[in-house]
């Protein structure tokens, strides 16, 4: 992997929330240059960016009608090409979101394709018979509700759609379909991009055999991804998309790959098919009967098991805690309440300086937090309404499906970015696409900014620490006690050179004995202004509180 990619900290942006420059309530493309600044200063240098293509956005752009046209609700082709070079000209690299599992129902492939089973386009897409009752060639179900199958009468057949009817899956068996993404994928890195997050690339592979999937958890129709993840041919276009686009320039690929283990996962990497991946197993820690809107709450001993196994198993990994898909990590994995400065602080101490690439969410760096709806109506994500309705059909009261929505809903992460305290947060003075959280007076950039002791300084200082220690960048990762109930300590090892990381989950001041190899030490940073050892055995960690130290 070049040295860029490994000294690289990516800075996601849902470009719809981040900044909106011509008050129509949504962000833009030219928010993100205004921004360049602030970006830069905070330290990150790779930005990702969510889908700015055309689209009739039913998810939020991860149905896209056309690659190479821009959502002229985002800007314009020039906006981009200005994005790119300002980018640059900041040693900022641009990463896109290249969205090829399927398209939107409004893509020209699509609407050819649904016409005959005749025509250029007919193969493009995933297409089966109906069974003998005319019912969908499989129970296969849909990651956002409902039957993975939906049916066309002008073909008398049924299409694919892991995801919304509204997004159908593209049959990567066909030739001409994959000519047509490499194509598209040149267009990009001939303009100049650095990169592509392929979003839920593990599931381009489908089965030449669709076969029913287990029905479990009281739930209508079976896994989406059961005998879909990881197919046989996956690898194979992997290899070829390397050979037709990738290795003719220096991009950085990211692939979302959910249900992939860390068997799974190595061959993606050691292949050099990809250079890091998105895997989930640490995102499933809070699931249970419902999936993800289930009302159970993360072990801090399942997380930390999670991170241990894919640190030993992985030669690099993606580190992260939230993106656009998750709650915000300070109400998820922290105390958005009594402790939302130390508790953020911590969490981005844990991300930034395990091993591999770390990720940082628009709005992590000042600690925003989820918001809250009043009523579902107050929701945009369709994934939300859909299981708000599927849990009200299943007998689950309307007041305690909303709540069960709220602690998962993916429209926590996608409220507007909070710039300061005038109206609307400083995101728009037009009327806001979504609802701003009402804390934002007191959660938000400018005040970040004044404060030297803010969340935001914190990452600031983490980021540089990272870029000026080789050991937090080539440096192997340990994870150290593996039975303690409120505590992840790791070491990071490189040429004799040792850092001990310490981040407490606990809400309340805990002892912490130090291992006798690690009591040498010199403090390089803490969420906390005391922070020494109390002698050379043991010492006190404040709640949620992190450190690092230098050994030896």
């Amino acid at each position: 992997m070049n040295d860029w990619k490994k000294k690289g900290v990516v800075y996601e942006i849902y470009v719809q929330s981040f900044n909106d420059t011509n008050d129509d309530g949504i962000g833009d493309i030219q928010g993100i240059i205004q921004k360049l600044d602030y970006l830069k200063e905070l330290g990150v240098n790779i930005l990702w960016l969510t889908p700015i293509f055309e689209s009739p956005l039913v998810d939020n752009g991860y149905d896209i009608s056309n690659y190479q046209s821009i959502n002229n609700i985002y800007g314009t082709m020039d906006d981009v090409e200005e994005l790119i070079k300002k980018s640059h000209d900041y040693n900022i690299k641009i990463v896109m979101d290249l969205v090829v599992n399927h398209t939107s129902d409004q893509h020209k492939w699509f609407q050819e394709s649904k016409k005959s089973k005749d025509n250029k386009y007919s193969e493009y897409y995933i297409w089966r018979d109906p069974r003998p009752d005319g019912s969908a060639p499989t129970n296969h179900g849909s990651a956002f509700g409902g039957s993975a199958w939906e049916y066309v009468p002008e073909r008398d057949q049924y299409y694919l759609h892991l995801f919304a009817k509204e997004q159908p899956d593209l049959n990567w068996d066909n030739k001409e379909l994959r000519n047509e993404i490499y194509n598209m994928m040149s267009f990009w890195a001939e303009k100049g991009i650095d990169g592509f997050r392929m979003d839920s690339i593990s599931f381009i592979s489908k089965p030449q055999k669709f076969t029913n999937a287990p029905v479990v958890d009281n739930k209508e129709y079976g896994a989406y991804y059961y005998g879909i993840a990881n197919g046989n041919n996956i690898h194979r276009y992997l290899k070829e998309m390397n050979e037709r686009v990738l290795s003719k320039y220096d991009l950085i690929t990211i692939g979302e790959t959910p249900h992939t283990n860390t068997e799974e996962g190595s061959k993606f990497l050691d292949s050099s098919e990809l250079d890091m991946i998105f895997q989930f197993e640490h995102m499933h820690v809070d699931y249970g009967k419902y999936g993800r809107y289930s009302d159970v709450s993360f072990k801090m001993s399942d997380l930390r098991e999670s991170i241990n196994h894919w640190q030993e198993n992985l030669t690099w990994n993606s580190n992260y805690l939230g993106n656009h898909d998750q709650p915000r990590i300070v109400s998820r994995f922290g105390n958005d309440k009594k402790y939302r400065e130390k508790s953020a602080k911590m969490l981005a101490m844990l991300t930034l300086f395990q091993r591999g690439t770390p990720f940082i969410y628009q709005g992590e760096e000042i600690g925003m937090t989820n918001v809250g709806f009043q009523s579902i109506d107050d929701m945009k994500d369709l994934e939300a309404h859909n299981t708000y309705d599927f849990l009200t059909r299943v007998g689950i009261s309307s007041e305690k499906a909303l709540d069960m929505v709220n602690r998962k809903t993916r429209d926590n992460s996608r409220t507007p970015m909070q710039w300061n305290t005038s109206k609307n947060a400083g995101f728009t003075d037009g009327q806001p696409w979504i609802r701003i959280n009402d804390n934002y007076k007191n959660i938000n950039v400018e005040k970040d900014l004044l404060n030297k002791d803010s969340i935001y300084k914190f990452y600031q200082k983490l980021i540089s620490l990272r870029k000026s220690n080789d050991i937090l960048i080539n440096g192997d990762c340990k994870l150290l006690d593996l039975t303690d109930s409120d505590i992840i300590t790791f070491t990071r090892n490189n040429n004799g050179e040792k850092i001990l990381v310490i981040c407490s989950f606990s809400d309340k001041r805990i002892k912490f004995d130090i291992p006798k190899e690690y009591r040498a030490t010199k403090l390089l940073i803490s969420n906390y202004d005391s922070a020494d050892f109390e002698g050379d055995v043991t010492t006190y960690l404040e709640p949620y509180e992190g450190r690092a130290y230098i050994i030896g």
